[in-house]
């Protein structure tokens, strides 16, 4: 008896370092370390693309695994125009679509989300956590980032910009060059609220079109 006790001692003993050591990587990290995330049906992925794109809103996409079905949503270019842009009004979006995203998804109480380190997604990860749900940060989410950017891809196609501008990675000058050709007609596809299209960019567009005007391109 005294050896069984002794060997419980010694099992309870290093299930309480082992318990130990999680919670002080997790509170050295400042996150859930999301160790349950990988449990088929037990965890539901979000990431986001086209916060840094001049064109268009935010795709938000979801998948459940181990489908691989992707659920996508737009948030609107009016969100990063005045006077949404200056009140984000697109944190709200993103907060609006997650909850469809739980509505259609149904996950389970104890489901954790993993989350993309997108700006767009920062309510979403304190809505969720308000909700009871376990989050996992991450950087990346591999195949699903894919996904939500050929998303984004198909949203610029349905409104006329050319593949060859989306096929190129550094592509800002190509879309701002895009906008310039028609700006008065093209300019309510872009995101105005940013500062530096007030200040810098609307200017160079009409610039740009003058000059191509003069130039019989266009």
């Amino acid at each position: 008896m005294a050896q069984k006790r002794s060997i419980l001692s010694v099992s309870e003993s290093t299930a309480t370092k082992d318990r130990k050591t999680i919670l002080h990587i997790k509170s050295l990290l400042g996150t859930d370390l999301g160790l349950e995330c990988y449990l088929p049906g037990k965890e539901i992925i979000i990431d986001a693309y086209g916060w840094g794109d001049l064109l268009l809103g935010v795709v938000v996409g979801a998948i459940k695994p181990p489908e691989a079905m992707l659920m996508e949503r737009r948030i609107p270019i009016a969100s990063f125009q005045p006077p949404n842009f200056e009140n984000k009004k697109y944190l709200d979006d993103a907060v609006k679509i997650v909850d469809e995203i739980i509505q259609v998804m149904q996950p389970e109480p104890d489901a954790c989300f993993r989350v993309c380190s997108e700006y767009v997604l920062t309510n979403v990860v304190k809505h969720l956590q308000s909700k009871g749900f376990r989050i996992q940060k991450v950087e990346t989410t591999g195949e699903l980032r894919r996904m939500v950017e050929r998303a984004y891809f198909r949203w610029a196609a349905e409104v006329g910009v050319p593949e060859n501008i989306l096929k190129e990675r550094k592509r800002f000058w190509m879309m701002l060059d895009w906008v310039a050709e028609r700006p008065r007609v093209r300019e309510g596809l872009v995101k105005t609220g940013w500062e530096s299209w007030r200040r810098k960019w609307r200017e160079e567009i009409f610039k740009r079109h003058q000059e191509l005007h003069e130039n019989q391109q266009i």
